[in-house]
């Protein structure tokens, strides 16, 4: 990306953890890139759902970083990642209504840190805590309660499913989508039928292929972003499936147009 400028892609993506202070060279690669594309940005680290106070010096950092490149939208995933530490994995949350307001209340300040209305996303699970809730009615509630906008994952919609017994096409029906800021779709892996990993490091499978032409379908086209963090293979390959995701948005946009 640094010699050619893909005409399939739109945007791009980074952690800002990954960036925040980052110069020298890789700064100046990422300036060559953001010259091109527009920048947004999914986070690792805000712990939105743990038990500890929000790190307020992390948000002075990412709101200097987010400013700084002119970036779009920022979102973070549904769930916690640290205690007294950073777990460096991505754990549920308890699906309750005092958690809703634990986690909107969170949401909330980072949002008046930031200065920026912010995004959350429905993140993959293999294990589940005792709650009252179901995970889309969860989901619905702390957006709602927040009143900030939501990263659609439709992987970890396909992902969870599989590994709870639910319906993803009910789920989908049910998600707050007029608060739909981009969306991620992603390959798995298929350690049995009944456990899916979210891998980020394979193909998209067709299953989750036909998930996202009904997100079109039901809410219109919206951004969608393919993520591979690993396993990545040449960008031919790359923009093929870019290729996919654009061939689903126009898809969706004829069959507006014939109906209107």
């Amino acid at each position: 990306m640094l010699t050619e400028t893909p005409a399939e892609i739109g945007f791009v993506e980074v952690a800002p953890e990954n960036w925040i202070g980052v110069g020298g060279a890789r700064r100046r690669a990422l300036d060559q890139i953001l010259e091109r594309y527009p920048l947004v940005c999914h986070g690792l680290s805000l712990n939105i759902g743990g038990p500890t106070p929000l790190d307020h010096d992390f948000l002075k950092a990412l709101k200097h970083f987010l400013d700084r490149n002119d970036v779009r939208i920022y979102t973070e995933h549904l769930s916690f990642c640290g205690d007294t530490g950073q777990l460096y994995d991505l754990m549920p949350i308890p699906f309750t209504e005092e958690a809703v307001h634990y986690v909107a209340q969170r949401i909330r300040q980072v949002q008046d840190v930031l200065g920026r209305r912010i995004g959350m996303e429905n993140v993959s699970t293999y294990a589940l805590p005792q709650g009252e809730l179901s995970e889309v009615d969860f989901l619905n509630a702390v957006l709602e309660e927040a009143d900030c906008g939501y990263h659609l994952d439709i992987n970890n919609i396909f992902v969870n499913a599989m590994n709870h017994g639910f319906d993803p096409y009910e789920y989908l029906a049910a998600i707050p989508a007029e608060r739909i800021l981009y969306a991620h779709i992603a390959g798995h892996y298929e350690e049995a039928p009944d456990l899916r990993i979210d891998t980020h490091g394979e193909d998209v499978l067709p299953e989750v292929w036909a998930m996202l032409d009904d997100a079109y379908a039901r809410y219109g086209v919206f951004p969608t972003l393919l993520e591979r963090d690993f396993n990545i293979p040449p960008l031919d390959t790359l923009r093929r499936e870019i290729a996919m995701i654009l061939e689903a948005q126009k898809r969706a946009e004829n069959a507006d147009e014939h109906v209107a």
